[in-house]
């Protein structure tokens, strides 16, 4: 019995990692626009960058505001420029 619940518990702990995981983008760093670029050319487009980071799954990452003040948290790929996934 305590052994179901563990296995439970650990499928729970699994499939919740996956429903978190962000995208993937680029497999490895070349040809990735260099950051500071990539910073300045979102902030020419209106965007007021909270936070920028690199993903585990080689995505840029943003976290802040549009243009119109509205939240975002957008993922890019760093090769070429292009949101894949925003929440």
């Amino acid at each position: 019995m305590k052994t179901q619940a563990v296995a439970v518990a650990t499928l729970g702990l699994i499939l919740t990692g996956a429903a978190f995981a962000g995208p993937t983008c680029a497999p490895n760093k070349a040809g990735w626009k260099p950051e500071a670029d990539f910073k300045k050319e979102l902030q020419a487009q209106g965007y007021q960058i909270k936070t920028f980071k690199v993903t585990k799954g080689n995505c840029y990452e943003i976290y802040g505001h549009d243009r119109a003040g509205k939240k975002v948290e957008i993922y890019f790929d760093p090769v070429s420029g292009k949101p894949v996934k925003s929440e």
